[in-house]
């Protein structure tokens, strides 16, 4: 079976585990990204991590950045010898989407489109209208959460349908240390995009509140970029977190795991917005599976994600975010608890090996051949 991948996000070198695994399931598989992803947190380039066994080639991309309206110039040469299934990692109202699905409709190709989106959104033409016709003419439709689905059933998806994350956890990279480290500071931590969504104001007015109830053996590491960034600086400093929290900035994916393993505490305080709410909180199955106790809003997906391995708060509620940590920066045996059943539900339910089995049924099923394992 000969498929062809769109993904921007493979130019995360930890998320290409999921393709080398589609691939050793004796998948065909070339995937295409740009050569870079610009957002929020700057200029993402690609990173050749784990390329073993699957082509990835690099096509140009015009108007990076631009979520709705970036395409690739030269696509359709990727589509010489004809792929079997082109899946494409991109929300069905995006010029990308819209491209790739024509492509592979010339081809006679069967296709898959992958959503995170979990917000029953109304777009302006002309995207309302492609958005449409991309639901139209898609064969199958992989939704990151249960929210998502529902999301696009209501919008009058009627094809097959899987619920299945974009990408899982490699459980052997990401994992606990061999001995923790006993009698340091407790460190807490947070990574993401600096925007108002992901919630870090609420988190460093929480830790402020940790300092006036008397506890100051803890710091916080932010990780991650974005127009924030000078701002939360800012509000550290007038809080009087600075010998607290360290701005550590965008780090490589794979330093990720490292990070994860010094950390006693996972935050993500993200924040619903009329246009958006959170659609899954990978880092939370990051650090989940390195042993790391995690504190969660209600947010979207979060809760879900989390299930009974973390504890969870009321978005914007500084003093309940403040309460937690606490709990865990004095229960050594809750973190340790939390911790382990972390892992325990990343080993379950969020694996590389597990997310990649997944696809490869719906290619399958589009199909209807089996494959064999390489």
């Amino acid at each position: 079976m000969r498929v062809l991948m769109l993904s921007k996000a493979c130019v995360v070198g930890i998320y290409q585990r999921k393709l080398e695994e589609i691939a050793r399931l004796g998948v065909d598989l070339t995937v295409v990204v740009p050569p870079s992803w610009r957002d929020e947190r700057g200029d993402m380039p690609l990173e050749r991590t784990y390329t073993s066994g699957y082509r990835l080639v690099v096509n140009p991309i015009r108007l990076n950045g631009q979520f709705h309206l970036h395409y690739y110039p030269g696509l359709a040469r990727w589509f010489d010898p004809k792929p079997d299934v082109v899946h494409i990692d991109e929300e069905p109202y995006n010029l990308a989407t819209w491209q790739a699905l024509r492509l592979a409709r010339r081809a006679g190709a069967k296709t898959v489109l992958f959503s995170w989106q979990n917000l029953a959104r109304l777009y302006p033409l002309p995207f309302a209208l492609g958005e449409q016709w991309a639901l139209a003419h898609t064969d199958y439709l992989i939704a990151g959460t249960e929210g998502a689905a529902a999301v696009w059933r209501g919008k009058g998806y009627g094809g097959p349908l899987a619920v299945i994350p974009q990408f899982g956890v490699d459980a052997n990279l990401f994992r606990p240390l061999e001995k923790p480290i006993t009698g340091r500071t407790r460190t807490l931590g947070f990574v993401g995009r600096l925007v108002p969504e992901k919630g870090v104001e609420v988190l460093l007015r929480a830790g402020a509140q940790l300092l006036e109830r008397g506890l100051h053996q803890w710091r916080l590491d932010i990780v991650g970029g974005g127009p924030q960034r000078a701002a939360l600086e800012r509000l550290a400093g007038a809080l009087g977190l600075s010998e607290h929290v360290t701005f550590a900035g965008q780090l490589p994916s794979t330093q990720m795991p490292a990070f994860y393993r010094q950390l006693d505490v996972l935050i993500a305080p993200s924040l619903t917005r009329p246009n958006w709410q959170e659609q899954f909180g990978r880092v939370l199955i990051e650090a989940m599976a390195c042993g790391v106790a995690t504190v969660g809003s209600d947010s979207g997906a979060i809760p879900d994600v989390i299930g009974d391995s973390g504890l969870i708060t009321p978005e914007g509620d500084v003093t309940a975010l403040s309460h937690a940590l606490r709990r865990l920066l004095q229960d050594d045996d809750l973190r340790h608890d939390l911790g382990q059943r972390g892992r325990a539900r990343v080993l379950a339910k969020f694996t590389q090996v597990q997310v990649a089995a997944r696809t490869v049924e719906v290619y399958r099923a589009l199909t209807g051949e089996s494959v064999t394992p390489a």
